[in-house]
């Protein structure tokens, strides 16, 4: 049997990250946004790249307010959030080519919230049959670039408006 050690992963786990403090929130202190893999701060919002992602481009839109409930979010945020979705599809599809773009919030621990205490929008591309055999039997995911060579593609197109 073959093993893959996720020690970074431990605290998620374990549930200590709620000791740790909001990972959103200690994101947005970062000043180095490269360290904290923010690609955009926009007014009431900012994208970042996803630790753990799905595929090449995986990014969450967060509001800059520690949220639980996106009920509870003011309009000018959510306005925001909605506009910056739209603005990372046109990226994704300009960088990455997918045949789709997965959009989605998941609120609350029981609808499978990683990050339940501040609510935040995946955007990905995905591509058909992107999930190939070793992601299936292994639970393993192959990804073809870092998540240095994303931000900075990214970053890049975010602030050019070109890829």
């Amino acid at each position: 049997m073959d093993y893959l050690w996720t020690p970074w992963r431990y605290a998620y786990v374990s549930g200590t990250e709620k000791t740790m403090g909001c990972v959103f929130c200690d994101a947005v202190k970062e000043k180095d946004d490269a360290k904290a893999r923010i690609v955009y701060r926009g007014k009431n919002c900012f994208v970042i790249l996803n630790a753990f992602p799905y595929t090449p481009g995986h990014v969450m839109i967060v509001p800059y307010a520690h949220l639980d409930e996106l009920q509870r979010l003011p309009s000018d945020a959510a306005n925001e959030m909605m506009a910056l979705s739209q603005r990372m599809e046109t990226v994704l599809r300009e960088l990455y080519h997918p045949d789709g773009i997965n959009l989605g919030m998941n609120i609350g621990k029981a609808a499978g919230a990683g990050i339940a205490g501040h609510i935040h929008m995946h955007v990905l591309p995905r591509w058909v049959a992107d999930a190939n055999f070793v992601s299936v039997v292994c639970e393993t995911r192959i990804l073809p670039e870092t998540l240095d060579v994303t931000w900075e593609r990214m970053r890049k197109a975010m602030a050019t408006g070109k890829p």
